[in-house]
């Protein structure tokens, strides 16, 4: 199929707006109403879910506990990149009013789209599988010791929590229904909820601020366990920089578009550099909230369990681990915190992963498919799991090290779409963005490249 070139949809307002934002660009755009900020606030609060999911448990509890602060730069790096692919992942759905899978249907071979297709599917799928997980283990650390002193077998509880986990995901897709800023607001106070948690967790462990600083700051590898460290730090940033959210967050900035367009007709030029420079700010104070949860994590790990190994204790391997650890090392209200934390994030990563499984099935494919058929679908790989009595930490991070491979072919797309003048218009990216994007690429495949190389050789 040749490939087909779409233009974005920059339908003038008028001849005075377009002069002003040929003349001055931002500068000369009106002044924000009082409360208009916040009426944009919510897409990058939706994506950011991603970066704080079970997955993200699953590495910095890992990290923390076995390489005490040393991986915190990671996450940093990490964080630096997320702001920059999310931009650009709004900046393409505002610009061309598609989402990003919408767009390389659009622009590219058949063949093309069947094989990043199905690249998005197994990152999809791996999410699922970590975001449901999660979310079945913070109602089993809840409720399942209770359930367990009445005779319930481990197995049984888990099964029950993943149906419970089901339906809760079904109410919070349903906020939808009721509109947009509705589940966007939904998920806001999950995030909140997340934080606060959190931030009790770090008040009650006490961290040595001054060593966490020095290894944000500094990159390094455990040089005692330097494979170990790079599978880790690879499986940080596949739970930090996800390629699912990237297709989502094109999809994410729909609405309002689509609420302007009903309002006065097709959103010119003017509509789209505010939007932009709205969603800027919604990306950056989303995305560093994100970091300062992670960081929080791998803070709380690392001055909790890292001296355990010193002490002749036996190490913090699991997520149970960690919960049944928490109580008697710091009180009993931080392993209930922590239990909150990871079902909250469990409950609403899953629900962002659902969400952006259908933009990647119905922009690549073209087709209508039910958002909760798909729920129940997804649910099957984790069901499995939880039968053969795998260890859910173990399938969380090897989860994230495969969205972290999976990178590549959400990012290269996205970079060479909003790098088209034939599809970008005024708003392509500039050099220095470009760049930037590259580098971020290049990092990626090399980490990925360094893990294959210390896994099967070094």
């Amino acid at each position: 199929m040749p490939e087909t070139q779409i233009r974005p949809q920059t339908n003038p307002s008028t001849p005075a707006t377009e002069a002003a934002c040929r003349e001055g660009g931002f500068r000369l755009l009106p002044e924000l109403k009082r409360g208009e900020l916040w009426t944009y606030f919510g897409p990058a609060f939706v994506a950011s879910v991603a970066y704080i999911d079970p997955g993200n448990f699953a590495t910095n509890i890992d990290g923390g506990t076995r390489f005490g602060y040393r991986l915190l730069w990671v996450l940093l790096w990490s964080n630096i990149m997320a702001i920059l692919i999310q931009y650009l992942s709004a900046k393409l759905g505002i610009v061309t009013g598609h989402t990003l899978p919408q767009n390389c249907r659009k622009t590219y071979k058949r063949s093309t789209n069947i094989f990043l297709w199905l690249a998005a599917e197994v990152a999809a799928l791996a999410t699922d599988l970590a975001e449901f997980l999660g979310a079945a283990l913070g109602f089993y650390l809840l409720v399942g010791p209770w359930l367990l002193s009445h005779g319930w077998t481990r197995t049984e509880v888990m099964f029950a929590a993943a149906l419970l986990t089901t339906v809760c995901v079904f109410l919070i897709l349903a906020l939808d229904l009721a509109g947009f800023r509705f589940l966007e607001w939904g998920i806001m106070a999950f995030v909140a909820i997340i934080g606060i948690c959190y931030a009790i967790e770090i008040f009650l462990v006490h961290p040595d601020w001054k060593l966490a600083a020095y290894h944000t700051l500094l990159p390094s590898f455990d040089t005692k366990d330097r494979q170990g460290s790079i599978y880790v730090a690879v499986g940080m940033l596949g739970a930090t920089v996800m390629p699912h959210v990237i297709y989502l967050h094109s999809a994410l900035v729909q609405p309002r578009i689509k609420d302007e367009t009903k309002r006065g007709g097709l959103p010119g030029r003017l509509f789209r550099s505010r939007y932009l420079r709205f969603e800027l700010i919604d990306v950056f104070v989303a995305m560093n909230g994100a970091f300062f949860i992670n960081a929080a994590m791998v803070v709380m790990a690392a001055g909790a369990f890292a001296s355990f190994a010193a002490k002749g204790l036996p190490p913090v391997s699991s997520i149970e681990d960690a919960h049944h650890t928490l109580g008697p090392l710091l009180g009993g209200i931080s392993a209930t915190v922590f239990a909150v934390a990871l079902l909250c994030s469990g409950l609403s990563s899953s629900t962002v992963g659902v969400m952006a499984g259908q933009v990647v099935l119905e922009g690549f494919l073209d087709i209508k498919f039910s958002i909760f058929l798909r729920r129940l679908l997804t649910i099957i790989p984790a069901l499995v799991v939880i039968g053969i009595g795998l260890d859910p930490l173990k399938i969380l991070i090897l989860s994230q090290v495969v969205l972290s491979f999976a990178l590549p072919f959400a990012l290269i797309p996205l970079l060479l779409l909003t790098s088209r003048k034939d599809v970008m218009d005024d708003f392509v990216n500039s050099k220095r963005t470009n760049y930037a994007g590259w580098l971020i690429v290049s990092i990626i495949v090399a980490l990925n490249v360094l893990l294959l190389w210390q896994t099967f050789v070094g």
